[in-house]
């Protein structure tokens, strides 16, 4: 059989390891070499999936994430299952009755006209799963035996430069977090599901006291607090395009002063689907000598304008009837703006409010203390 492959493609598949824009090239001159419908390559990282496509089944792929479709794959089971070290076809891994009632092949592949494929998985150090797939049209029948081969002969240089792009992508959050430090802040950089992937050394001064690395995500060591963290992954994994940053106070310790917790969503590489960076936690000490302005304090307890005005005036020592009087309302919607300000900030009396402005308490729980 003649070679399906440009003698130049490994060198393109090495190029792509450096530059991600370059994958859906190569996916698609990998598929039209055997008369497929469209290269897929993805990641995972724990239940995060993501990744790149071939121009032409692009919109099928994001379907196939965006519907659930990912969650209830049978595929990655079952390469992962047979553990072999080259490409296998759906027709190795499944028998004829499994693929006619399997209902990611019935109700999704076959309905748009797919439903035969060649794919390879392959094993990071960190334990992340890599995957190569490559569609075929369910009228031109299984991926040929011949064909397989010949891809087989193309996988060490797609496992260099899978591996590679991993690394870089690790590489990439390291210089996020060393940057941080190189200003004095603590930071660290988390994957979609909260894992931590790097830290500088600022940040790891706070672990174990104020953080953990747990299996499961990074936490935070006061419930209340790691509530709202994990809400704020869980909000944007929902609605990535949402994607806030979203800052939790910590209360002080007798060791250690006030803080605050900024999440920040990182969108600039979001095009490279190996780079597992994405969330940037910077930490940063609340300065007791400076009462917090309107805008820090809106943005912090999701106060309106009116309340953050009030929630100020408070730490700086004016009375409600003061307050009333320049902002040209009556003292009653003074009280009622600050009884609003008491409860967004998760606080009682409006002598906690001045301690806390003053930078001597922050609410464990953030915007609101579980009652």
């Amino acid at each position: 059989m003649a070679d399906l492959f440009d003698e130049k493609l490994p060198d393109r598949i090495y190029e792509a390891a450096v530059v991600p824009e370059l994958w859906p090239d190569v996916l698609g001159e990998m598929s039209r070499a055997v008369d497929g419908a469209g290269g897929i390559l993805f990641t995972s990282y724990a239940e995060q999936v993501q990744g790149v496509t071939s121009a032409d089944i692009k919109s099928t792929f994001e379907e196939f994430l965006r519907d659930g479709w990912a969650a209830i794959n049978p595929r990655p089971v079952r390469l992962g299952a047979i553990n072999h070290a080259g490409f296998i076809r759906d027709s190795d891994v499944f028998t004829d009755e499994e693929l006619d009632n399997e209902p990611v092949y019935r109700d999704f592949y076959r309905k748009r006209g797919l439903g035969w494929a060649t794919g390879t998985m392959l094993e990071t150090p960190s334990g992340d799963s890599i995957i190569f797939s490559f569609e075929r049209a369910y009228e031109k029948g299984p991926v040929p035996v011949e064909t397989v081969r010949q891809f087989d002969m193309l996988r060490p240089h797609l496992a260099r430069s899978a591996l590679l792009s991993s690394r870089l992508g690790l590489e990439r959050a390291r210089a996020m977090a060393d940057a941080l430090e190189s200003l004095g802040l603590p930071g660290a950089v988390l994957q979609g599901s909260g894992r931590l992937t790097a830290a500088n050394r600022l940040f790891e001064q706070l672990m174990p006291a104020l953080v953990q690395d747990r299996h499961q995500r990074l936490c935070l060591t006061d419930p209340a607090s790691d509530g709202l963290l994990g809400a704020a992954l869980l909000r944007a994994t929902i609605v990535p395009a949402q994607a806030v940053v979203n800052s939790i106070p910590v209360a002080a310790t007798e060791d250690r002063p006030p803080m605050i917790l900024h999440v920040l969503p990182v969108c600039g590489i979001a095009h490279d689907f190996f780079a597992q960076a994405k969330f940037l936690l910077v930490v940063t000490p609340v300065d007791r000598a400076v009462i917090p302005t309107a805008q820090v304090l809106q943005g912090l307890f999701d106060l309106t304008p009116a309340e953050a005005r009030i929630a100020r005036g408070i730490g700086e020592a004016q009375t409600v009837e003061v307050l009333a009087l320049s902002a040209g309302v009556s003292v009653e919607t003074v009280r009622s703006q600050l009884k609003a300000v008491l409860s967004k900030t998760g606080l009682t009396r409006q002598q906690e409010l001045i301690s806390l402005l003053a930078g001597k308490m922050l609410p464990l729980s953030g915007a609101r203390r579980p009652r």
